[in-house]
């Protein structure tokens, strides 16, 4: 049975950090693209921040220099560190894990049930 289970939302100030994580279980987790992912209400879950099997990383226009994932896997944990954090980036969010294999993206995605991460003075 796979699991993802997220830690570390919650309310901030405009400028402060949170650190998000995700523990993996069920999954041979050094074969998975982890991602996380946010939705904002009223609007469509969007991808935030991945980190690929080979841990390359890419993240969203948005957050770009703000925010960094990684990925340690001798815990099986991939993490967010948010930094200069922003009333807009108040959202769930979502861990996200799928199957890599040689560079593609295979079979199902894995969803944790997210955590709320709200930005406000």
């Amino acid at each position: 049975q796979v699991q993802l289970v997220e830690s570390g939302g919650g309310l901030v100030q405009p400028g402060g950090s949170l650190r998000l994580s995700c523990a993996a279980s069920g999954i041979i987790f050094n074969i998975y693209r982890m991602a996380w992912y946010r939705q904002a209400p009223g609007k469509q879950r969007e991808l935030v921040a991945a980190i690929t099997t080979d841990g390359s990383t890419n993240y969203a226009d948005a957050v770009k220099g703000r925010f960094t994932i990684s990925r340690d896997n001798a815990k099986n944990t991939v993490y967010l560190q948010m930094n200069s954090l922003k009333p807009e980036d108040t959202a769930v969010y979502y861990c996200n894990a799928k199957k890599q294999v040689v560079g593609v993206l295979l079979g199902v995605d894995y969803w944790g049930k997210g955590t709320l991460v709200t930005v406000s003075s």
